[in-house]
């Protein structure tokens, strides 16, 4: 039982139990996920998911790290919104230009993206969305409260990670099960394109919201 508090902090629970709600709600990750998965199933997605769970990682490291004046950094963070905004609307514009076609199920796997390529997709996709970095702080901070210890921090950080790989994969998994690939092997086009859609319109709220902003700080 000493070994359990030591290890974990007293509102573990609660953290693990928000974090996962909000792993509910879909957000550009698994979009981008939906329409890798639905063409390239788990082989040709995995290396998505690793490359997410990393940057959600890398994020968590910061704050433990106490880089809490993240918020301060105030053209750090336009930055890297910006850059995020950019990069959704490019990984969109690929997904809308999907050619509309029958998945062959004997060779889904044969045009799949190397392992290399899907993990930079899912490291840039977390890393260039720095809301990541909010949340995680927000998250961290409220919850766990100042007297949390550094070890504490470091398993709370390790099993959010743990989570996020093991959901992504989960999504993944089902989505390229042989039944539900039958069942959407003339649709796979349009899940992409959907998909597709959907990270473009992730990307221009972001850019609207961006631009908004620089006019009312340049115009009051």
């Amino acid at each position: 039982m000493e070994l359990l508090t030591t290890l974990f902090p007293p509102a573990f629970l609660a953290l693990a139990l928000a974090h996962f709600v909000a792993l509910l709600s879909p957000g550009p990750d698994f979009f981008l996920l939906m329409g890798f998965a639905a063409r390239h199933r788990l082989r040709g997605s995995a290396g998505l998911c690793v490359g997410i769970a990393l940057g959600n990682g890398l994020y968590i490291l910061l704050v433990i790290l106490g880089w809490s004046a993240l918020r301060q950094f105030t053209l750090l963070f336009n930055v890297i919104e910006l850059l995020g905004a950019l990069y959704l609307l490019w990984i969109g514009w690929h997904l809308i230009h999907s050619r509309a076609r029958t998945l062959a199920l004997d060779n889904a796997q044969t045009e799949r993206p190397g392992l290399r390529r899907q993990f930079l997709l899912g490291l840039g996709s977390a890393v260039l969305n720095p809301k990541n970095a909010l949340f995680y702080l927000a998250l961290m901070t409220a919850l766990l409260g100042p007297n949390v210890t550094l070890l504490q921090q470091s398993v709370s950080g390790l099993w959010m990670v743990t989570v996020v790989l093991m959901w992504d994969l989960a999504v993944v998994s089902v989505i390229a099960l042989p039944a539900i690939q039958r069942r959407l092997s003339n649709h796979i086009w349009k899940m992409e394109r959907a998909a597709g859609v959907v990270l473009i319109a992730f990307g221009g709220w972001i850019l609207w919201q961006f631009f908004y902003l620089l006019a009312a700080s340049l115009y009051p």
